[in-house]
């Protein structure tokens, strides 16, 4: 049965729309044992042992990662083989981070935290090329977003299959009406959700 690793961005949580979104949509497909959105710590490393933990408990999921979620999803199908579907990824997101070293705070926790160089160096040894199988990867793009500019990646994931909408923001409007797509491309059988309604998550 194919299973879901939903992976959150920075300052973000298992808490966050997308996450409760798909978890619900899991929940009454009765697939909840095949989905996991672990909390993930800010640092890098620590945040990559939580995932490698989580996909050896799943098998081979589906990898789902949004913003920072989708580069961390991305060195995680490169080594593992694993097919991802990334939503506004981050691509050279130590770029962005030595930009706003100091103080951060989650959005959803309130967790506070110091952002160093050394999140920059774990977030550099992450780095992997542009994905050496490109079928193995859907990225979902809207121009709106304010965060991360989408362009980058659509450079960067070019090869692979583009979904770029226009407008839309960093959280990715419309993530709802996209849910019979990536159960599709999990490989989900279509009798669990062809029929059902996820406009009311």
């Amino acid at each position: 049965m194919t299973s879901i690793l939903y992976i959150h961005g920075l300052n973000s949580s298992p808490a966050s729309l997308k996450a409760l979104m798909l978890q619900t949509a899991m929940q009454r497909m009765g697939l909840a044992a095949q989905f996991q959105v672990p909390d993930l710590h800010h640092h890098p490393q620590q945040a990559m042992a939580q995932l490698d933990a989580a996909v050896a408990q799943l098998g081979r999921p589906l990898l789902v990662g949004s913003s920072l979620g989708g580069y961390y999803a991305t060195h995680l199908a490169e080594r593992h083989g694993l097919k991802a579907l990334l939503i506004n990824p981050a691509v050279r997101p130590q770029l962005l981070f030595e930009a706003h070293l100091g103080p951060q705070q989650n959005y959803y926790t309130g967790e506070c935290w110091q952002l160093t160089l050394e999140h920059v160096a774990a977030l550099i040894r992450l780095d992997v090329p542009a994905p050496h199988d490109p079928a193995r990867y859907q990225v979902w793009l809207q121009t709106g977003d304010e965060t991360l500019d989408y362009r980058a990646a659509e450079r960067h994931y070019r090869a692979c299959s583009l979904r770029i909408q226009p407008g839309g923001e960093h959280g990715f409007l419309g993530f709802t009406e996209c849910l019979p797509a990536l159960f599709a491309f999990a490989g989900i059988a279509p009798a669990l959700w062809r029929d059902l309604d996820f406009t009311d998550l």
